[in-house]
């Protein structure tokens, strides 16, 4: 059946600050990030191998600096020289003016604006919750602007019958495949995904997606997710 497979890849391991739940910093891969990258491009290699596809030519990655690092090395050591698009509409969830500040400076801030009483415990894994900060954005929303983004990309004529790379976060990728129709919205806090290790979703000629290679990863029980 005539269709697109598009390879959802979360970044490689970064240098994260900790207790700050913004997916929105700059910090690039760390060793072990890099060497998941290169890692990637293999597993790349064998999902064409598997599913009879060739890899296009033209893919997709968030501008984060970790995205962008991670799509550079595989399509390096791929050699395939691929033309790679930067989309802000791939980035994980903005928290607007809170980007960036630590949990315990989020929640001060809250306190001080009179706002904490009505945020919920779990704000940072909420799916539907917003923080009451200019420019913030829900899980939710992050998911709906990820989906319209891969949306775009399997209407492509010239994309047909190829698999697609796209390197992005997964949180944000997790929603946008609960709202293609692929994950279960319970199955969202469920499953993670592996640094740099693909999930393909299929979208046919009907408009119908599908999940049809690479693995979710189980998510240890009480863990947050952010990215």
């Amino acid at each position: 059946m005539r269709g697109i497979a598009i390879a959802l890849i979360r970044h490689g391991n970064y240098y994260q600050r900790p207790n700050t739940p913004s997916a929105h910093q700059p910090w690039p891969l760390n060793d072990e990030g890099r060497v998941q990258a290169q890692d990637c491009a293999i597993q790349l290699k064998e999902l064409a191998l598997e599913l009879d596809l060739p890899i296009h030519s033209h893919w997709f990655s968030s501008p984060l600096a970790r995205a962008q690092e991670t799509a550079n090395i595989i399509n390096e050591t791929l050699g395939i020289n691929a033309e790679i698009t930067l989309c802000d509409q791939l980035m994980e969830r903005g928290l607007g003016a809170a980007n960036n500040l630590t949990i315990s400076d989020i929640e001060s801030c809250l306190q001080d604006l009179q706002l904490l009483k009505n945020t919920p415990a779990d704000w940072k894994s909420n799916s539907y919750f917003r923080l009451p900060l200019p420019g913030a954005e829900s899980l939710m929303e992050a998911g709906e602007r990820v989906a319209t983004q891969l949306k775009e990309i399997a209407s492509s004529p010239d994309a047909q019958e190829t698999l697609v790379p796209v390197v992005g976060h997964g949180a944000a990728f997790r929603h946008a495949a609960h709202q293609l129709g692929v994950m279960a919205f319970e199955d969202i806090k469920r499953y993670s995904m592996h640094f740099a290790q693909p999930v393909v979703l299929f979208h046919n000629s009907h408009g119908e997606w599908t999940h049809c290679a690479g693995e979710w990863k189980v998510r240890q029980t009480n863990t947050e997710f952010t990215d």
